[in-house]
């Protein structure tokens, strides 16, 4: 398989690699690792779909969905409205 050759360069006390533009990732984190042929592998992380919704739910405590349920069962009176 060809690949692109490019350079590593230090970044403090670690080694970094130049990525060229023709394989740049749309990702803000990647995961980082060797195969079993000792290869390095450079996957993108792409965050879990939903995970955000999963972690604000978590924010709400039980008084709050008894709160919600509660409301529901209790519907808003209808609004009278001009015709159109």
């Amino acid at each position: 398989m060809p690949g692109i050759t490019t350079r590593i360069f230090r970044n403090g006390n670690s080694q970094a690699v130049r990525i060229p533009a023709d394989l740049k990732l749309d990702a803000d984190t990647v995961q980082i690792f060797r195969n079993a042929d000792g290869d390095l592998v450079i996957r993108p992380v792409r965050p879990a779909r939903g995970r955000a919704l999963v972690d604000a739910l978590q924010g709400f405590d039980d008084d709050f969905i008894a709160a919600l349920e509660a409301a529901r069962d209790d519907p808003l009176p209808v609004q009278e409205r001009e015709a159109l």
